[in-house]
This record gives structure tokens, C-alpha cells and sequence, in this order.
């Protein structure tokens, strides 16, 4: 009997770890609006080097002198940062708070201060995140909230 009640809890737990992993990555294009990304120049607030995303926060000054506090997730994993040279410890480095970049975001679809970042630039133009070639974005740096969704966009099929 005891036998039998250690197999089904080790079969249960073993079954809930296996459904667990199938919620761990999404699509990107689902929750945010990839198809329309801007750019803007922020202020990182801090980095986390994470998976499946790294997540960072950054504020952004409007043109009416307003600060903004936007969070993100990269697009990125941290495997494909270490293959591209971005190990942990220079990535922190290069994105330590108060440090200046360009980000190309694609905003929550729900909106708010919320959004993807798509590819990451620091002052010097060098590409920390992201595509390598050119990226076509709106330029919105220093206009309130962003680009934020009209509500009229249709989600991925």
C-alpha cells in the first residue's frame, strides 16, 4: 500500500512539473505590439539578467519635464546574450542604473508604462540587445506615454 501511495505522489509531482515548464514561454507578439515599435532614450533603473527574459526598469523624461517609470523584458535571453559576447557580469556592467540608452520598444498591448524592448543602444550608438541591422521604429522620445495602443489592432493569429 505504501508502495503504491510513493509512486502516484512521485507520478503526480513528476506530472506537474512536466505542465509547469509548457506555461513558461509565450509569444512575444501577444502581449505586446511588436509591429509598431518606437524608440526613446531612457535611464536604466536596474537590470535583472533572468530567465526566459531579462527584465530591466528606466525612466524617460517627457518634453514637458515629466518623468516617466517604464518596465520592461527584453526580447532577448540570456543564451543568445552570451553568444552575442553579453556575458552576466557585462551586462550588468553596461546596463548599470543611470546609465543612458536608446530602446526600441513595442508597448504593451493593454498599455500603461509596460513594453518590450527590442533591441538596446547605449550613448556611443553600439547595440547591447537585439538585431543587429536596422530597425524600423517611430521616433516618440520625449512624447508623452510613448505609443501607447489604440485599442483598433488585431492580436497575432
Amino acid at each position: 500500500m505504501r508502495n503504491i501511495f510513493t509512486r502516484t505522489l512521485a507520478l503526480s509531482a513528476g506530472l506537474l512539473l512536466l505542465s509547469a515548464s509548457g506555461w513558461a514561454h509565450h509569444g512575444s507578439a501577444i502581449s505586446y505590439d511588436t509591429a509598431h515599435l518606437w524608440t526613446t532614450w531612457g535611464t536604466v533603473t536596474e537590470f535583472n539578467y533572468l530567465n526566459p527574459h531579462p527584465s530591466m526598469t528606466w525612466d524617460r523624461t517627457t518634453k514637458d519635464g515629466k518623468v516617466e517609470h517604464w518596465v520592461s523584458e527584453l526580447l532577448t535571453n540570456p543564451s543568445e546574450l552570451i553568444r552575442a559576447g553579453w556575458t552576466k557580469s557585462r551586462s550588468n556592467e553596461a546596463l548599470k542604473p543611470g546609465t543612458r540608452v536608446k530602446l526600441y520598444v513595442g508597448t504593451s498591448r493593454a498599455g500603461g508604462m509596460s513594453g518590450i524592448v527590442m533591441k538596446l543602444e547605449n550613448e556611443k550608438g553600439e547595440n547591447i540587445v537585439g538585431l543587429r541591422g536596422e530597425m524600423k521604429a517611430v521616433d516618440m522620445d520625449g512624447v508623452a506615454g510613448g505609443l501607447q495602443p489604440t485599442g483598433n489592432e488585431e492580436l497575432p493569429k
